[in-house]
């Protein structure tokens, strides 16, 4: 009998490998995807050709309103993507959105009696968030140990990131092994409702050096 994981999926680049790892390894997919009220939905449609692709097990999109937490361009349509690099913790961080998102992924976790979790932050080619850093993990599946039921029994939880310590092209590279689709995926900070990526945004820069260090043709369906 399989194992079953839940795969934090959000339709972008690293995500979508990682769905395509955890299928390799041969896990049974949960694949939950969080609309947190993003500045566009094209990367949650994305998810779910992703989810419908790998053939999940269960695919869940759940919605929370994160809104009202103006300090962020991804959630406050009112502050500009910036569209060039900046050093620093950029405006497109979104307060505690990897600890509520694994928070969910974790009650869905004990809920169907998985003991994995994947998410495919990455500490190498990456904006800088604190909460894609290996400590950060570290921490929160020490927490998730010592808050669940299941870990109190003796079922301890285990929180994968095959990324974690990849640059880009390596990533893809992986995806591409896997037979990850990017031409379907959505990275972009401010894409357009049908998924065409603006090509300039740090999400959109990070993907273009991936693919040109990976020495792949880009799939990526750029506005211009």
């Amino acid at each position: 009998m399989s194992k079953k994981a839940i795969i934090l999926l959000s339709g972008g680049l690293d995500s979508s490998t990682v769905l395509a790892i955890a299928k390799s390894k041969g896990y049974e997919c949960y694949a939950l995807t969080i609309n947190y009220q993003q500045r566009h939905n094209a990367e949650l449609k994305a998810a779910k050709k992703i989810a419908n692709l790998y053939n999940v097990k269960d695919f869940k999109i759940v919605d929370i309103d994160l809104s009202w937490l103006k300090s962020s361009a991804l959630t406050n349509k009112d502050i500009d993507i910036p569209e060039n690099f900046s050093p620093g913790i950029p405006v497109t961080y979104v307060p505690a959105r990897n600890t509520i998102m694994m928070t969910l992924a974790l009650a869905w976790a004990e809920t169907i009696k998985s003991q994995d979790i994947f998410i495919g932050v990455n500490s190498v080619d990456y904006s800088g968030y604190p909460d894609c850093r290996p400590e950060y993990i570290e921490s929160f599946q020490k927490m998730a140990n010592l808050a669940t039921k299941a870990a109190i029994e003796g079922n301890k939880i285990k929180i994968h990131t095959p990324l974690i310590n990849l640059t880009k092209d390596q990533i893809i590279h992986e995806g591409l092994k896997n037979k990850v689709d990017y031409k379907i995926t959505v990275s972009c900070y401010q894409a357009s409702e049908n998924g065409l990526a603006c090509g300039k945004c740090d999400s959109c820069r990070l993907r273009k050096e991936g693919f040109k260090s990976a020495k792949v043709k880009d799939p990526t369906n750029y506005k211009n």
